[in-house]
C-alpha cells in the first residue's frame, strides 16, 4: 500500500541545514492501523505531510500502490492524493462559511473522475452513520468539537479512500469525546478495512492502533506490537 525507501527531509536556512528525517524505510500494508508516535519536532507531522503526498522528500522514493510517486507529474499526484487519501487534523480545517453538508461534500467538486455514486447520498449515508444527520445544514462554528470531528472524518471518508490520515485526531477533544472519536476511527479500519495511519504525541492514544513506530529526531527508533 505504502512504501517508503530511505527518505530524508532538510531544509536550508542561510549556510545552515537542518535536517528534519534521516533515512526513513518503511511498509504500510493494505488494512493496518498504525500509529506514529513522537514528540514535539520528532519529525513524525513532515513523515504524514509526506505520506499523504502533501510534501515531497529531499531524498528517496515514495510508493503508494506500487507507483512511484517521484515518477508522476503535480496533476497526476493531486489526483492520486484527491481518489486514494482522506485527511483528519487536529484543528478540524473546516469551512466555516460552509454547512456540514457541503463540507463533507467539498472533496467531491475537485475529484477529476466520474463517481460510481451521488455525493448527496454518500454525504447523507455518512452523516447518518455518524450521528451527524441532524446537524446537516448548521455551520462548523455552531456545533460541537465531537461534531466537527465527526464531520472531518466524513470528509475525509466521501472519496472511499484507501487511506486515512488522521494528525492528533483527538488533540482539541475533551477524554469522553477522544475516546468516542477514536472508537470511531478503529471501526472504520474494523469494518471497511480503510488503511488509517494516527499521527500523535500520545502515547495513550497510539496504544489504540494495532502497530506502533516511534519516530525520535527524525529516525524510526522502535516499533512495538500490541
Amino acid at each position: 500500500m505504502v512504501e517508503l525507501r530511505n527518505i530524508t527531509k532538510s531544509f536550508q536556512i542561510g549556510n545552515e541545514t537542518t535536517e528534519i528525517l534521516r533515512g526513513i524505510s518503511l511498509n504500510i500494508k493494505d488494512g493496518e492501523f498504525l500509529g506514529i508516535l513522537g514528540t514535539s519536532g520528532s519529525g513524525k507531522s513532515t513523515l504524514m505531510y509526506i505520506i499523504g503526498l502533501l510534501d515531497t522528500p529531499t531524498s528517496g522514493q515514495v510508493f503508494i500502490d506500487n507507483q512511484d510517486v517521484s515518477q508522476l507529474s503535480d496533476q497526476a499526484i493531486s489526483k492520486l492524493r484527491n481518489q486514494m487519501i482522506g485527511f483528519v487534523f487536529q484543528q478540524f480545517n473546516l469551512i466555516n462559511k460552509l454547512t456540514v453538508m457541503e463540507n463533507i461534500m467539498l472533496p467531491t467538486i475537485y475529484s477529476r473522475i466520474k463517481l460510481p455514486y451521488k455525493p448527496l447520498d454518500k454525504a447523507m449515508e455518512l452523516m447518518e452513520r455518524f450521528g451527524i444527520a441532524h446537524r446537516k445544514n448548521y455551520h462548523p462554528n455552531k456545533i460541537s468539537g465531537g461534531e466537527q470531528q465527526r464531520t472531518a472524518i466524513a470528509r475525509a471518508l466521501i472519496m472511499n479512500p484507501k487511506i486515512i490520515l488522521a494528525d492528533e485526531p483527538t488533540g482539541n477533544l475533551d477524554s469522553k469525546t477522544g475516546k468516542e472519536i477514536l472508537d470511531l476511527i478503529g471501526e472504520l479500519n474494523q469494518d471497511l478495512k480503510v488503511t488509517i495511519i494516527v499521527v500523535t504525541h500520545d502515547p495513550l492514544v497510539a496504544k489504540r492502533t494495532h502497530h506502533q513506530i516511534h519516530i525520535h529526531d527524525g529516525k524510526i527508533k522502535d516499533g512495538l506490537k500490541n
